[in-house]
């Protein structure tokens, strides 16, 4: 069977029918498409009449609405690799598509260009015998190809053999009524955070193109707003957000005016457009809309209208994410994975293979190398290499005196690291100055234990190291992980680690790259924010992603 990269999927049954039909076409589909999948929909399409069928606009009715839903939920539980998209170019209401100029290709007078190239069309009509199959591929094509930019002779794939033949009588009668319509408006509105645009943001999003006529705005989260969000530092960046939106809607209903502005407070523009008439919530949101809702009141506006839909249940969810389908979970899911794959190392050996863990105070950095000593990793912790390199017989000891006198000697003549440290502080020409000397001898000391593994045939080593970028030890390993945690969290674990004060600790962090900068030079984030056992469960499937020489080691 063969498999291609993008497909687009017509589905031509009636819209009562398709709730029940469309898992297992989606399920059918996705044994030929494994990327992106297109889905155009126009009910009663005939393609076994003899004659050629030109695409038509189709009312937006709930039932319409109810099957975009029912459509992307099922695609994440049936198909969840696959990339869904649902085409509404030819759902218009009457009075905008009679204002637009008439061609004889209806919603079409040029085929629409998407944004992945289609190398198959399915489709679920069912030909009326065996010998009209010839027939309705080509007519397929045909069709197919007044709709969209496609190579001729695309491809053709009927669905029909492989999917459960369902009699109209199998649906409820109340199912089988005149379509009610769906109130549409000229501007429509939506906010939201829109990282890694999943299920529930396509329903959201498709949703909103079938109330919109003209106008679609969108307020997307930016700095003070995702303060809060749970992994903010995987959340993509503004600028990659706003173009997938862009490219998304482009696909979806190329007729709207798109405007994407960013939001940094829970109100943004939807508080002061005056052509503004509804907004898009879920029951989760709801509130937010009734507070923009209030605002417009008090600035003399009037009030929008609330358009709720449903949240998508998450079939795949884990114990530590969202019932919903959320971008907090599909973060979640990063962790453990290779999120970038490591720059050139081929002027270190082979082995031992040499993973650099580095992280914010508190954020659980020993809690995951000791999971990999458990796993058979040696673990080089460079906290303790760097109390090496302040003893008496080291190199870097009078060096160190030279730089900063002898009263941070104790009674013992062993260098007194607070007292070091109160020099330093706050001072970034000293704390240089100290760094410029006692790096480079604890780099000399892990050279030292990772050779020292080699001679003993260890397959992996983790370098445990707080400054490890910033030292630019990066030379010294095969890879780089990083464990986040939030700040407060990090603030609760060094007070009552440490005994110090929450304003301390505060400092320690700030002193300190920023998670999000560090997440930038990672090759694999990890996150010992919930129970011991969930770290351990992602340390394990960073391993499983590893060269297999060194996984059997582990």
């Amino acid at each position: 069977m063969s498999m291609f990269s993008t497909g687009i999927l017509v589905l031509t049954s009636p819209l009562h029918t398709l709730p029940l039909r469309i898992a297992p076409v989606l399920s059918s589909a996705a044994q030929r498409v494994e990327r992106t999948l297109y889905v155009h929909l126009h009910p009663g399409l005939n393609l076994g009449s003899g004659s050629q069928p030109r695409p038509v606009f189709i009312p937006p009715a709930v039932d319409l609405s109810n099957l975009i839903t029912r459509l992307y939920s099922n695609a994440a539980d049936v198909c969840g690799h696959l990339d869904v998209c649902v085409l509404l170019t030819n759902v218009r209401t009457q009075s905008v598509a009679c204002s637009g100029a008439t061609t004889p290709n209806g919603p079409f007078p040029t085929p629409q260009a998407l944004s992945n190239s289609p190398e198959v069309v399915l489709t679920d009509f069912a030909p009326q015998d065996p010998g009209q199959t010839h027939q309705v591929t080509q007519c397929l094509q045909s069709y197919t190809g007044h709709c969209y930019a496609c190579r001729p002779g695309l491809p053709s794939v009927l669905l029909h053999s492989e999917l459960m033949k369902l009699q109209e009588e199998d649906v409820p009668e109340a199912q089988q009524e005149k379509a009610e319509p769906l109130q549409t408006y000229n501007d429509v509105v939506v906010g939201g955070t829109f990282d890694r645009l999943h299920g529930a943001h396509k329903t959201l999003l498709s949703i909103s193109c079938l109330l919109a006529n003209r106008r679609f705005l969108i307020g997307l989260c930016d700095h003070a707003m995702l303060k809060k969000k749970v992994l903010k530092e995987l959340i993509e960046p503004y600028s990659v957000r706003v173009q997938r939106l862009q490219e998304f809607l482009q696909d979806v209903k190329p007729s709207l005016q798109v405007e994407v502005v960013p939001l940094d407070d829970p109100f943004g523009v939807s508080v002061v457009d005056p052509l503004l008439e509804c907004i898009v919530v879920s029951e989760e949101t709801r509130k937010g809309g009734e507070a923009v809702n209030k605002k417009r009141t008090e600035n003399g506006l009037p009030a929008l209208v609330l358009h709720e839909i449903q949240l998508l249940k998450d079939a795949h969810h884990t114990e530590i994410e969202e019932e919903k389908i959320s971008s907090s979970s599909l973060r979640a899911r990063l962790l453990g994975t290779l999120l970038t794959p490591p720059k050139d190392n081929s002027h270190l050996p082979p082995l031992p293979y040499v993973i650099g863990l580095t992280g914010g105070s508190g954020s659980g950095k020993s809690a995951i190398a000791k999971q990999l000593e458990a796993f058979g990793a040696v673990w080089i912790d460079c906290d303790k290499l760097g109390h090496e390199v302040y003893q008496p017989d080291a190199a870097a000891y009078h060096r160190v005196l030279e730089e900063f006198g002898s009263d941070i000697l104790s009674e013992d003549k062993t260098i007194n690291r607070r007292a070091l440290g109160r020099k330093v502080f706050g001072n970034q020409v000293r704390l240089k100055a100290l760094t410029d000397i006692v790096w480079p001898e604890i780099a000399l000391l892990v050279q030292k234990r990772i050779n020292q593994a080699r001679d003993e045939d260890k397959q992996v080593c983790v370098v445990d190291a707080a400054v490890l970028l910033e030292a630019k030890w990066q030379n010294l390993v095969h890879e780089v992980w990083v464990t986040i945690i939030p700040e407060e969290e990090a603030v609760l674990r060094i007070t009552e680690r440490d005994g110090v004060t929450t304003e301390d600790a505060l400092r320690r962090l700030q002193s300190q790259w920023s998670n999000s900068k560090q997440v930038e030079h990672a090759n694999v984030v990890l996150s010992t924010l919930w129970e011991p056992e969930v770290t351990r469960k992602q340390v394990k499937h960073t391993l499983s992603f590893q060269d297999e020489v060194h996984v059997t080691a582990l």
